[in-house]
């Protein structure tokens, strides 16, 4: 059951996808968004920090819940040398209501988040970006004042099975903006459920 209900919203988010957003290069915007604990955060917060792994999220897709302990890793491995996990959550919570904002704060709760997790409420953020599913990427490196994308994709190449990875995309993203070399491959098919729009 569980690798058919993957299957079907792996169909799903690929007949959704448009990229009407970023692309590799551009220069994305920043945002002020709520988190979980009241409070607004903005990429600009982060004075110290040398990028963004920009991951949009939600609680009740099983490619979201799937990547959350490699999402939690990402944070723990690159927050300390300057690229940490931004998580948001685009998704219109009167169509699902496991991603309401009181379930968002229940869950990182529950799983310790040590990252911001966001509520894009208008959906403008995840429209600018071009996120159509759940997980979505964006690594970001601060380039002067501006956030310029390098990478736009998948977290790594098996969403079902982290023991089976062979293709590490954001780490080796991240590993190569640290080490001054060029992000390939720099996008990637986004896996995951379509992001539930508001009509």
């Amino acid at each position: 059951m569980k690798k058919v209900l993957f299957l079907s919203a792996a169909i799903i988010a690929f007949s959704s996808f448009t990229n009407t957003g970023y692309n590799v290069g551009d220069k994305a915007m920043n945002f002020s968004l709520k988190n979980i604990d009241g409070k607004m955060v903005s990429l600009t917060d982060y004075k110290e920090a040398k990028g963004f792994i920009v991951i949009f999220t939600c609680n009740h897709c099983p490619f979201a819940k799937a990547y959350e302990s490699r999402i939690i890793d990402l944070n723990t491995k690159y927050a300390s040398q300057g690229y940490p996990v931004i998580a948001i959550n685009p998704n219109d919570p009167t169509q699902v209501a496991e991603d309401s904002y009181g379930i968002m704060q229940a869950r990182a709760k529950a799983k310790n988040y040590q990252f911001p997790y966001l509520v894009d409420e208008t959906q403008q953020v995840a429209k600018a970006y071009g996120a159509a599913h759940t997980p979505h990427v964006f690594v970001l490196q601060k380039s002067g004042s501006d956030f310029v994308v390098k990478y736009i994709g998948a977290i790594d190449d098996n969403s079902d099975d982290p023991s089976a990875v062979k293709e590490k995309y954001v780490e080796n993203a991240v590993n190569n903006l640290l080490a001054g070399k060029p992000v390939n491959p720099s996008s990637t098919k986004a896996i995951g459920c379509g992001i539930k729009w508001k009509s």
